[in-house]
């Protein structure tokens, strides 16, 4: 919902901005939007348009990386997560009290980042929730250990569940995204300024209005999924948790 409030409000200044552009037009002396003087400003939109066009397929391609990397190391943790248990089931007996409560929390993981709630998905950083991971860890590694084999798969299990608290902990530094936020505001500045040449450059007609309003509305859409993305946790734009629900299902089996 911010990110939405965020995007009407950038497409209220843009529009706002062409709507400027277009009473100057009316208003200003005749020598000021005379050819000369609109092709100084078509050279100087030019550049700030170049700039703006830059700086949002820099954001794009910041916010899809986010986005990317949470997806891929959240799949990558439920391949742990289905080794690490199978390890235990063939540990046997010792391991069984530890497997079930790991598996439990693990669902109650998917079921925070199933909700596309910040306020779920920040209990993700609780810290009984942190501080059970660390337990399963030290259960792991006071697993008693008969022979050779146990040992190796100790071993092996204590190496995943690392993994696993190193991939959850990736996950709670990125919630937040990488996209800096005085970088958001001067692209908007830089539309804001583009939008007012192109309504100073174009007779006020309804066809001009209607091309107006359409780009006006494109380019806050553009920075409302560039917002969107670089929230992976939470959203309209989020991580797919079917790769994870499909790992609980061969988890309970």
């Amino acid at each position: 919902m911010t990110h939405a409030l965020i995007a009407v409000g950038i497409f209220v200044l843009v529009t706002g901005s062409a709507c400027v552009g277009l009473y100057l037009r009316s208003r200003l002396p005749e020598h000021h939007v005379s050819t000369a003087s609109t092709d100084a400003i078509k050279l100087a939109t030019g550049l700030v348009a170049t700039l703006a066009a830059l700086v949002l397929g820099l954001l794009v391609s910041s916010a899809k990386n986010t986005l990317d990397t949470v997806n891929g190391e959240l799949v990558r943790n439920a391949a742990h997560f289905m080794q690490l248990d199978r390890l235990l089931d063939a540990y046997g007996e010792p391991a069984r009290a530890l497997r079930a409560d790991i598996v439990r929390d693990y669902a109650e993981v998917v079921d925070l980042l199933a909700a596309n709630s910040s306020g779920e998905t920040n209990q993700l950083a609780a810290q009984d929730r942190l501080k059970r991971l660390a337990d399963y860890q030290t259960r792991l590694m006071a697993l008693p250990a008969t022979d050779d084999t146990q040992r190796q798969m100790r071993a092996q299990a204590v190496q995943l569940q690392g993994d696993i608290v190193a991939t959850r902990w990736l996950v709670l530094l990125q919630r937040e995204g990488s996209v800096s936020v005085p970088l958001i505001i001067v692209l908007v500045l830089w539309l804001i300024v583009i939008f007012m040449a192109f309504g100073l450059l174009s007779p006020p007609n309804g066809a001009v209005i209607c091309g107006l309003f359409l780009c006006a509305l494109s380019a806050a859409g553009a920075i409302f999924l560039i917002l969107e993305m670089d929230r992976p946790l939470d959203g309209l734009i989020h991580i797919s948790v079917t790769p994870l629900r499909d790992a609980i299902t061969h988890l309970q089996r």
